[in-house]
């Protein structure tokens, strides 16, 4: 199994910020039910785009050609996109991405054709329930492996009212945005609970808009999707991504000077809550023309409420785990159903380093300390917390090994490569 030793050393300089993975599913999907050329540039080849991109070419959707930036090595997209669909392939093998599932899922539901869905790795048992019970109610036809992957799906989706509970993935909430506007009447999706992750649904609806379709929020916490609209093609460019760059912020304050580059300033970016936490511990955090540098800081315990950013949960644990004081984190119960069981993995692998972390049901308390001693960790397959281990060696003692750290490579396949770039002292070694 491929793993990594790190050795502990601060990390300095600029990092150009990966693209927003949670914006390039979006647009790419956009751009494939847009009649005619769409243009979507600055992507990275992750997993979960590559897996996004196989289910667009499923359908029918025709990638035209692909430019490399020399520089960055991100991609631009020529995407021929049309609809109705024409389904090529009548199985979708969405990888370890949950966006790809529970995007596609309703979009699929639109053609009337026996198409079925596969996954792997957690993905397989994660929940789908929401869509399960639109199904038993419209009559539309399913089939699962006892509620897990592989799904098979046949029907036709019927305009009308959606109730969704606003407290678990928002990802169903988009996935019925991106197909909702194609049915030939108009459609409500309610909340009937709290909308948690509100800025996931905001940046739904704001890529939606850059392709001509109108998304209402109403009053009463409900989505008003007017029927028989059309997708217009044209131009997008994919903004940094604060997810990703929260990793740097948090490795700047730990112990270095580190400017992250390409990150819009007003963004819907719900991990831009980043530079709140890091704010409010105390960190010292600057905008600058380019981007927004961290330095080397002593922070402070605070309260994180995760329920609107659970993404950034491992790497805000670990400046937890090594700021003055206890940080609780709350409102995070989803997270035992990511990647991984997050607050149980993250938990489990910062305490072999030496931290002091207690779980709790639904978050974390996190005794800060100066240092961490080091140690073997697992990654647990899981993206974030390969990187949120890779950024608390910085503070260790003594080296850090980390075990199946190609895990990156599902959001950020070129993370060990930026991670040298900025200093760091990365060997990659194999072990049975």
């Amino acid at each position: 199994m491929k793993c990594v030793k790190i050795i502990p050393k601060s990390l300095k300089g600029s990092i150009e910020t990966p693209p927003s993975k949670s914006i390039s599913h979006r647009a790419i999907i956009c751009a494939g039910l847009a009649n005619g050329i769409s243009k979507v540039e600055n992507i990275e080849f992750s997993k979960d785009i590559e897996a996004t991109l196989e289910g667009m070419k499923a359908l029918g959707i025709k990638l035209l050609e692909t430019k490399e930036n020399s520089d960055t090595g991100r991609h631009s997209l020529t995407i021929e996109g049309g609809f109705p669909l024409k389904v090529m392939q009548d199985q979708i093998d969405c990888n370890e991405s949950g966006s790809t599932l529970r995007f596609f899922i309703p979009i699929a539901v639109l053609l009337n054709k026996n198409i079925t869905f596969t996954g792997r790795g957690k993905l397989v048992e994660r929940p789908l329930d929401v869509y399960y019970e639109i199904f038993d109610r419209q009559g539309i036809f399913y089939e699962t492996n006892q509620g897990k992957l592989p799904l098979k799906v046949k029907g036709k989706l019927k305009p009308g009212i959606f109730p969704v509970q606003g407290d678990i993935s928002s990802q169903f909430i988009s996935g019925l945005m991106l197909a909702l506007p194609l049915l030939d009447a108009s459609s409500k999706i309610v909340m009937t609970t709290p909308l948690e992750s509100r800025r996931y649904v905001d940046l739904t609806i704001e890529v939606l808009r850059k392709f001509g379709i109108d998304v209402k929020k109403e009053k009463d916490s409900s989505f008003l999707i007017k029927g028989s609209q059309t997708y217009k093609n044209g131009f997008y460019r994919i903004e940094g991504d604060y997810s990703q760059a929260a990793f740097w912020m948090v490795a700047g304050i730990l112990g270095g000077d580190i400017n992250c580059m390409d990150l819009k300033k007003n963004s819907l970016q719900a991990d831009q809550a980043i530079v709140d936490i890091i704010t409010k511990m105390s960190g010292n955090i600057q905008n600058t023309f380019q981007g927004i540098r961290t330095i080397k800081s002593d922070t402070k315990a605070m309260v994180i409420d995760a329920s609107q950013c659970p993404d950034i949960v491992p790497i805000v644990t670990v400046l937890g785990a090594l700021s003055n004081g206890t940080t609780k984190i709350t409102n995070a119960e989803r997270l035992r159903i990511k990647e991984s069981d997050r607050l149980k993995a993250i938990a489990t692998e910062l305490n072999k380093l030496g931290a002091n972390i207690k779980e709790l049901k639904d978050g974390l308390i996190i005794e800060g300390r100066k240092k961490l001693r080091g140690g073997v960790v697992e990654s647990w397959n899981d993206h974030r917390i390969a990187m949120s281990l890779a950024i608390a060696a910085i503070r260790c003692e003594q080296p850090v090994t980390i075990v199946n750290s190609d895990a990156v490579n599902k959001s950020y396949p070129k993370f060990w490569e930026d991670y040298q770039k900025l200093g760091g002292q990365v060997e990659e070694i194999f072990m049975d």
